[in-house]
C-alpha cells in the first residue's frame, strides 16, 4: 500500500518505519530501567503514552515533530520494554508521582532541565504530576483525552462507568484482574482498544503486535492493575492535597479530547481544567480516544503551532542506541 497524497496518514510504509528507527535508550532509576527513543533536532518534547499502550503511539505524528524538535519518547513503568517494579501496599511505585520523576530522569539524562510535554491518557495523568511536582521543568504541556482524574472520579456518571468500565475493574483487589488479563494479554489489548469508537481500524498492524507483545511480558497484568489503583488512591490524596494548598498549575495547556469519545461526552473538560491551572486552552478533535492514531494530521497542526515557542534547552547528551 502506498503513503498516497497525506504522509501522516499511511503507517505501515511511512511513519511506523521511520519513529522506530529512531534510536533507543535505558536508563534506571531507583532499580527501575526506562526504555525510549529519542530524535530529531531543536527544542526537547516529551512524548507520554496511555495504556494499554507504548510510546509506538506516537509514531505516526514524530516523524514530523522531530523535524522541529528533540523528540523523546518514553515507555512508562509497568508498559512497553520499561521496568515492572514489584506492587507494594498503598501503590506508591506506580503513583503518578514515581511515573514523574521517571520522565523527569529521562530528559536530564539527555541534558534537557526545561522542556514541553506530549501526553495521552495515562501518560497525559504522569505530565500532570509532573507539571505540579516540577514547574520548572515544564514549560508548556499538551494533554490528549484526559480530564483531572480527582475530578473524573468525584464525577462518575452511569454513561462515563460504561464507557471507562476498565478504570472499575483495573482497582480490584488481587489477584483476579491480573489473573484475567494475564490469561490472555492479545484478547485484553484487542478488547480495550477495539471496544471504542473506531474499533481496531486505526491502529498499524506492525504497532498493534506491539502492543500486544510488550502485553505479554511477564509482570505487565499486574503492572497495568496497580496503575489504576494507585489512581484511585495515593495520586488522589496528591490530588487533593495540592487543591487544599490552592495550588494551580502555572503552564501553558492546551487540551484536546475526540468528538467521539467518553471524556467530551461525559465532562466538561476545559472547565475542569481551568478550575486546576491559569492558562487553559483546548477543543475537541474528529476522533475518538486515540487521538495520536486517529487524528495525526490534525494533532500535528495542534503541536506544531502550541509548542512553536519552546525555548532550545541543553544540548543531548548520554544517549544509548
Amino acid at each position: 500500500m502506498g503513503a498516497g497524497p497525506q504522509r501522516t496518514i499511511d503507517p505501515v510504509t511511512a511513519s511506523a518505519p521511520s519513529f522506530l528507527s529512531f534510536p533507543t535508550f535505558d536508563i534506571e532509576r531507583n532499580g527501575v530501567r526506562i526504555h525510549g527513543r529519542i530524535g530529531g533536532q531543536g527544542a526537547p518534547l516529551l512524548l507520554l503514552h496511555g495504556h494499554p499502550q507504548t510510546h509506538a503511539i506516537w509514531h505516526r505524528v514524530a516523524p514530523q515533530l522531530a523535524e522541529q524538535f528533540t523528540v523523546v519518547a518514553v515507555d512508562l513503568r509497568g508498559y512497553g520494554d520499561s521496568g515492572r517494579p514489584a506492587a507494594d501496599a498503598d501503590h506508591a511505585a506506580y503513583s503518578k508521582r514515581e511515573m514523574a520523576l521517571d520522565a523527569l530522569a529521562a530528559m536530564r539524562h539527555h541534558g534537557f532541565e526545561r522542556f514541553g510535554v506530549l501526553a495521552h491518557d495515562r501518560g497525559a495523568r504522569v505530565a500532570h504530576r509532573l507539571a505540579a511536582d516540577h514547574p520548572a521543568a515544564v514549560e508548556r504541556m499538551m494533554l490528549l483525552d484526559i480530564a483531572p482524574t480527582l475530578a473524573m472520579y468525584e464525577n462518575t456518571s452511569e454513561a462515563f462507568a460504561k464507557a471507562y468500565w476498565h478504570w472499575f475493574f483495573l482497582i480490584q483487589p488481587p489477584p483476579l484482574p491480573e489473573a484475567l488479563i494475564a490469561s490472555d494479554p492479545v484478547r485484553y489489548v484487542r478488547s480495550v482498544m477495539g471496544g471504542r469508537h473506531a474499533g481496531l481500524a486505526p491502529f498499524a498492524p506492525e504497532v498493534l503486535a506491539e502492543y500486544e507483545r510488550c502485553a505479554g511480558i511477564p509482570g505487565t497484568a499486574e503492572s497495568i492493575c496497580e496503575d489504576y489503583r494507585a489512581s484511585a488512591t495515593i495520586d488522589l490524596v496528591h490530588d487533593r492535597s495540592d487543591i487544599a494548598a490552592g495550588k494551580k498549575l502555572a503552564q501553558p495547556l492546551c487540551v484536546l479530547w475526540g468528538a467521539h469519545g467518553a471524556v467530551g461526552k461525559c465532562f466538561d473538560v476545559l472547565a475542569l481544567w481551568r478550575a486546576c491551572a491559569d492558562d487553559v486552552s483546548g477543543r475537541a478533535l474528529p476522533c475518538g480516544h486515540y487521538v495520536p492514531e486517529e487524528a495525526p494530521a490534525e494533532l500535528l497542526a495542534e503541536a506544531l503551532a502550541f509548542f512553536s515557542s519552546l525555548q532550545p534547552s541543553l544540548p543531548q547528551t548520554g544517549a544509548t542506541p
